[in-house]
């Protein structure tokens, strides 16, 4: 025997929530959707492109007299740019916030894994070290604003242990945290990953390998131990290779020392802007 569905009745148009006004009248500086995991394609200096998967935050302004914002709106505008979401398309997508969820403010921020190729410094073996990238976009009154960062691991050695020592220091794994604004100087020299990620290693006692022979671990173990550094001279070290890049306006700079005989953390942390040109 068939079946038959009973009839509907005709929809009426659905109420939209979201618009209905809000009595307590207070302003939401951010609300959006967070930790979405999307690919996207991130500018790599070797390579021109290298495709990855970053984790999300997408947020805009909500003024005081709406209930709530429209969070489908947000994957909409994002799926519009699959497959092409860069750094180079992401003002596009921050005003396309603004005007689809009619905002005067809209943020982007990912956190997504990039990976270079290091090579060995004895034995010259090629492998793959994964760092984490990121990057932060704004639009708002005051104009536009990009921020890209960058957290390196590393080892450092600490001076006072070999000093004091009669063989030996300690030693441990550190993460070094670079944020930069870029100046115009950047817009013919663009500021890469890459060389936020060389100078970071440059400024602690040895880099990270992925994939080390003996020979190659001598000669790192060694290296750490002619370059002992304090968690405050990391910080200094990379600051003034900064500061010397006339490409760079604005950083933040942490370093984080896993210490490897105590039970906590050692860290420090410059915040510096470029001085305007009286």
């Amino acid at each position: 025997m068939r079946h038959l569905l009973p009839s509907l009745p005709l929809e009426s148009p659905m109420e939209d929530v979201q618009n209905r006004s809000d009595n307590r009248e207070i302003p939401i500086d951010r609300v959006g959707v967070t930790n979405l995991r999307y690919p996207i394609i991130v500018w790599d200096k070797a390579n021109e492109s290298q495709s990855t998967v970053a984790t999300l935050s997408l947020s805009v302004h909500l003024p005081h007299h709406f209930k709530g914002t429209h969070m489908s709106r947000f994957l909409e505008v994002l799926n519009e740019h699959r497959g092409e979401f860069t750094i180079k398309t992401l003002p596009t997508v921050i005003h396309e916030l603004k005007t689809r969820l009619d905002s005067e403010a809209a943020h982007i921020e990912a956190r997504f894994p990039y990976f270079i190729e290091k090579q060995a410094p004895v034995t010259k073996k090629t492998s793959l070290l994964d760092i984490e990238g990121y990057f932060h976009g704004a639009s708002d009154a005051s104009g536009d604003d990009f921020i890209l960062g960058v957290s390196v691991p590393v080892t450092s050695l600490c001076p006072c242990s070999k000093e004091i020592s009669d063989y030996g220091a300690h030693n441990q794994r550190s993460t070094i945290t670079i944020e930069i604004r870029m100046t115009s100087a950047a817009s013919e020299h663009f500021v890469w990953m890459e060389d936020l990620i060389e100078i970071a290693e440059a400024s602690a006692s040895a880099p990270l390998y992925a994939l080390l022979k003996r020979p190659d671990e001598r000669f790192v173990t060694m290296q750490a131990y002619d370059n002992p550094a304090f968690v405050e001279d990391i910080a200094r070290n990379v600051a003034k290779r900064l500061q010397d890049d006339e490409r760079i306006g604005w950083f933040r700079v942490k370093c984080v020392n896993q210490e490897s005989i105590h039970n906590h953390d050692a860290f420090s942390e410059i915040l510096w802007t470029r001085p305007t040109e009286s």
